[in-house]
């Protein structure tokens, strides 16, 4: 037997406890054979939201109010001086093979900007608003009773559906930094869940029948398709009362990271403190949740059409994340002039908007963190 003297035993033992104290330290997301740089990120944003939350944009770098595909353009970036944290992207019609997403942003271009907003240090999330399975290019907003239970293993779609998330699996298999790295990504598939819009939504399946769905995709997606740079994200509407509503179609706490969900504001608020009451609440309940589970929160979409309200960022957004531990808030994309709805169609402000001067208050607030905030974080190492 070695002999071990009472020096080499101390120091074995506080060897033992700090390696110990490390690795409680760094816990691991729900894919438990998470990449490097997915791990860090999760662990750091835990740690960022005692710090504030990051602001974030749909679809920042592709377009804005009067503008498409200018290179180095952002109308956050313009209105603010910086660019957002988190850049939110699209995948509706990658499934079908088409060449540009649903919002008609190329996946081509959309693989560059999100390579550009990762190498400068921001976070990237992605909703995936997948076409009806039951095909006639029916869209995610048919709301077909009995869609989810043609695609589980098994059912008369369910390849057709494993051949979709092959294609989204290259996708982003393809997203990669400088080195080589897997390009981290919050992923929010059968978003806003609870509601009925949606052929994935609560009036069209059970909650077993969407757990059985969810399940499948996680799994599939981490032990087939080998992804391991994601980070799941479980995403409601904002309609639910309480907890149990909002938990209500969770799949599990191994196949879940972030709890969030999405509410917009309508009509008139200047006189009401409604919305931000309601949303900061909702947050509270969220946050009561991840608190027990250990989960990320977001707001993973919210904003005011147009954004009429010249202090809104500050009087109503500021407000309604109060004092809730959140990663972030992302505000919708700017489309500009609607032609089909024949009025403006944006979330952000542009340089000179009604609302941009406020912006720049809420841009300077302790609390809130753009793209710089989050690179001086690090958040990936």
């Amino acid at each position: 037997m070695k002999y071990y003297n009472q020096r080499n035993i101390v120091f074995f033992s506080v060897f033992l406890l700090v390696n110990c104290q490390v690795k409680a330290q760094q816990e691991l997301p729900a894919d438990k054979n998470a990449t490097k740089e997915t791990v860090n990120l999760y662990n750091n944003l835990q740690k960022l939201a005692s710090k504030g939350f990051m602001f974030g944009h749909q679809d920042d770098l592709a377009y804005g109010v009067n503008w498409k595909y200018e290179q180095g353009r952002s109308d956050v970036k313009e209105a603010a001086g910086d660019f957002p944290a988190v850049y939110g992207w699209e995948l509706g019609g990658l499934e079908l093979d088409h060449p540009k997403n649903l919002d008609a942003v190329p996946f081509e271009t959309m693989q560059q900007f999100i390579q550009q907003g990762y190498d400068r240090g921001g976070i990237i999330t992605i909703s995936w608003h997948a076409y009806s399975p039951l095909g006639n290019k029916k869209s995610a907003w048919d709301t077909t009773h009995g869609t989810v239970a043609t695609i589980l293993p098994g059912a008369v779609n369910h390849e057709l559906y494993k051949s979709w998330l092959d294609k989204v699996a290259i996708f982003l298999h393809s997203l990669r930094g400088k080195k080589g790295e897997a390009i981290p990504v919050l992923f929010r598939p059968f978003h806003e869940l609870t509601g009925s819009w949606f052929w994935w939504g609560q009036r069209q399946c059970t909650a077993e029948e969407f757990k059985a769905l969810w399940k499948f995709t996680f799994q599939y997606m981490r032990n087939e398709k080998k992804l391991n740079n994601l980070l799941w994200v479980y995403n409601t509407s904002g309609d639910f009362k309480t907890a149990e509503e909002f938990m209500e179609r969770y799949p599990g706490d191994d196949m879940v990271d972030m709890l969030s969900f999405d509410t917009y504001q309508y009509g008139d608020n200047s006189q009401s403190n409604s919305f931000a009451e309601k949303t900061n609440h909702l947050l509270s309940i969220v946050q009561s949740i991840a608190d027990k589970k250990h989960k990320l929160t977001a707001l993973a979409e919210t904003g005011y059409e147009a954004i009429p309200q010249t202090n809104w960022w500050t009087d109503v957004l500021l407000k309604a994340v109060g004092d809730n531990k959140i990663s972030y808030v992302l505000v919708w994309r700017n489309h500009g002039y609607n032609e089909g709805m024949k009025k403006m169609h944006y979330y952000a402000p542009y340089k000179g908007q009604t609302s941009a001067a406020d912006f720049q208050k809420f841009y300077q607030h302790e609390k809130t963190l753009f793209e710089k905030d989050a690179a001086r974080e690090k958040l990936y190492q």
